[in-house]
């Protein structure tokens, strides 16, 4: 009896030190997302992959030209974090509940879409899909589904893995 008693809180020690915080997990995920597909958005931009700049999205914000420096970069970069981390929550809140990365994988798609095929070109931060070119849609688009599978399957592992919460041992 002893024996199941020390089990038992064990088992609760262990689960109530595992449990991950629903809304700063979201915000640490989007803020890794956002540094590293940043940087990778750059890095495109450089190899001349994509012409829009990494910080297009702050176009409307920030004179073109300061955002072709390099100091427009570092704030495209910030820029980018901070879009991630307000998609990072936003997937939390819709779409946490899924498992897997094909939930990921379409979001990333649809994000990709709204700013692409809508709002980007209506608001004026890029030109319409036969504009931008060939290569740039690809880019574009490979890289918002690898951002989306990112965001997505880290969320959702994290809060949909309950094998990783059983004791060890346990039976299946």
């Amino acid at each position: 009896m002893a024996m199941a008693n020390a089990h038992d809180h064990f088992r609760r020690n262990r689960e109530e030190r595992h449990r991950t915080n629903p809304w700063l997990y979201p915000v640490q995920i989007g803020f890794f997302a956002g540094l590293f597909f940043g940087i990778f958005r750059w890095m495109c931009y450089e190899m001349k992959f994509t012409t829009l700049l990494p910080g297009y999205m702050l176009d409307n914000f920030f004179r073109h030209s300061f955002l072709a420096t390099a100091w427009g970069f570092v704030v495209g970069i910030a820029g980018y974090i901070v879009f991630s981390i307000v998609m990072a929550l936003l997937y939390k809140i819709v779409l946490g509940k899924l498992k897997g990365p094909w939930p990921g994988i379409f979001y990333g798609l649809a994000v990709w879409a709204i700013l692409f095929a809508g709002i980007g070109p209506l608001i004026g931060i890029m030109g319409w899909l036969n504009q931008i070119g060939w290569n740039t849609i690809y880019t574009e688009l490979c890289i918002s589904t690898l951002w989306g599978v990112f965001i997505g399957y880290s969320i959702a592992f994290e809060f949909t893995d309950e094998v990783s919460r059983e004791p060890m041992g346990a039976k299946n």
